[in-house]
C-alpha cells in the first residue's frame, strides 16, 4: 500500500528561520552537528542526497540535481517561494510547534501555518511549551531560591493558554536517570541557589533536582509531556538518553501522556515502554530523515515490534529549513507504507487493518492524545 498524500499531523516540530539563508547556513542546518568539517559538505550525507532527490523537483529542478544547482535555484526563488512550495508539498495537516528554542530567530507558529496552506486557509498550528525555557528565564531573572516552586507554577500557568502539550529536554540537561521523588522545597531551594552561583545569574539550568521539579509540575498541569530521546546534537550524551532510565519516574508521576521523541538508537526500548506503560507513546521522527528512505522502514519496523498501534505518532522535528518538513513527511509515508505492505503481503495483516493502523499513526493518535478533534 502507498500513503502518498495521506494527511499527517506533525506532533513535534520547530519554526523556520526568518529571511534568506546563505548556502553555508542551508548546509549547516542539514546536520544535527551544524557546519560540516572543512573540505566536506552536509550534502554528502543520506539527508543531503534526499534533499537533492525529493526537494529538487519541488523547486523545479531534476531529481538528483547537483548541490550547487540546488542552492542556486533556492537563492533564485527566494525564501518565501521555497518555503511555500516545500511546506505545501509535505501534505501536513497540522503542526505542533515547540516554541522554546531560538524563538527570536524563527517564524511564529501562525506564520508557519500561513505558509503551509493555500491563500486564506492556513494549516492549523498549536504551541508546545518547553519547560526548561520557562525555568531558564526565571533563574536568569534572579528568582529567589525559596520561591522557585511558586514562581514556576505561575509561569507555567501563564504559558498554558492555547498550548496543547509540554516539552522537556531533560536528556540534554541532566540525563534521564532521575530520582523519581518530587523534591522538597528545601532541596529545590538549594538546587536553585546552586544554579545561580557564581555570577548570580544562569542562562541554562542544568540541575537534576530542578529538572525533577519541572517534570512534576508539568505532569500536574495535565497536558502530554514530550521528552527528547536519543539522537540529537552534540550537547546530548546518548548513553544518558535511554528511555528505559525513565521507568521509576513513570511509576511515580501523575499518569499524563509521555511522548518519546525520535528515539534512535533506542527505538526498540521506546516500543517496549509503550507496550508496558499505558501513558507512554513514541515516534521516530528526525531519525527517519537522517537514516534515509532505504533504512527508514527497518527503523520504524523495530519501533513497531512491541508498541501498540494506538501509541505510534508522526513527527518531523524540523528546525529552520523547510526541506526538513518535506523530508520528514515523505520518509515517514514511505517507511510506513513499506512496513504495512510487507505485513499484508505476508498474509499477517489484512488490508483493512493496515489502513486503520496508517490512519492512527498519521494523525488519529495525535488528535486523540492532544485532544485536537477532527480538522
Amino acid at each position: 500500500m502507498m500513503l502518498d498524500g495521506a494527511p499527517l499531523l506533525d506532533h513535534h516540530c520547530h519554526g523556520l528561520i526568518r529571511g534568506e539563508l546563505s548556502a553555508d547556513t542551508v548546509d549547516a542546518l542539514l546536520s544535527e552537528g551544524g557546519a560540516a568539517a572543512p573540505g566536506t559538505t552536509n550534502f554528502d550525507t543520506p539527508i543531503g542526497l534526499a534533499v537533492r532527490r525529493h526537494c529538487a523537483p519541488v523547486l523545479g529542478l531534476p531529481a538528483h540535481a547537483p548541490a550547487a544547482d540546488y542552492l542556486a535555484r533556492r537563492a533564485e526563488l527566494g525564501a518565501t517561494d521555497v518555503t511555500t512550495r516545500l511546506l505545501r508539498a509535505s501534505g501536513t495537516a497540522a503542526f505542533l510547534v515547540d516554541t522554546g528554542f531560538r524563538a527570536d530567530q524563527l517564524l511564529e507558529p501562525a506564520e508557519l501555518g500561513a505558509l503551509a496552506g493555500p491563500p486564506g486557509r492556513p494549516v492549523p498550528t498549536h504551541p508546545i511549551v518547553r519547560l526548561e525555557a520557562l525555568a531558564d528565564r526565571l533563574v536568569t531573572d534572579g528568582c529567589e531560591p525559596g520561591e522557585f516552586r511558586t514562581a514556576f507554577a505561575a509561569a507555567l500557568a501563564a504559558a498554558l493558554p492555547g498550548a496543547v502539550g509540554l516539552k522537556s529536554i531533560a536528556a540534554y540537561r541532566v540525563g534521564l536517570g532521575l530520582d523519581p521523588r518530587r523534591p522538597t522545597r528545601s532541596e529545590l531551594a538549594t538546587a536553585v541557589a546552586a544554579a545561580l552561583r557564581p555570577a548570580g545569574r544562569a542562562g541554562r539550568v542544568a540541575h537534576p533536582v530542578i529538572t525533577r521539579e519541572l517534570l512534576w509540575a508539568g505532569a500536574e498541569a495535565g497536558l502530554p509531556i514530550q521528552l527528547h530521546i536519543g539522537y540529537g546534537d552534540r550537547d546530548v550524551r546518548l548513553h544518558r538518553s535511554d528511555p528505559t532510565l525513565l521507568s521509576d519516574l513513570l511509576a511515580a508521576l501523575p499518569p499524563v501522556p509521555i511522548m518519546l521523541l525520535h528515539c534512535w538508537p533506542y527505538q526498540r526500548h521506546a516500543g517496549y515502554l509503550a507496550a508496558v506503560w499505558p501513558q507512554v507513546y513514541l515516534d521516530v521522527g528526525l531519525t527517519l530523515s537522517y537514516v534515509g528512505p532505504t533504512r527508514a522502514a527497518a527503523v520504524l519496523a523495530e519501533a513497531m515490534e512491541l508498541a501498540p498501534f494506538g501509541k505510534l505518532l508522526y513527527s518531523s522535528d524540523a528546525f529552520g529549513l523547510p526541506e526538513l518538513y518535506l523530508l520528514g513527511a515523505h520518509t515517514f509515508r514511505v517507511a510506513l507504507s513499506s512496513v504495512l505492505a510487507a505485513k499484508v503481503a505476508a498474509g499477517e495483516w489484512s488490508g483493512a487493518d493496515a489502513h486503520r493502523i496508517a490512519e492512527l499513526a498519521c494523525h488519529g493518535n495525535a488528535r486523540r492524545v492532544y485532544r485536537l478533534g477532527e480538522p
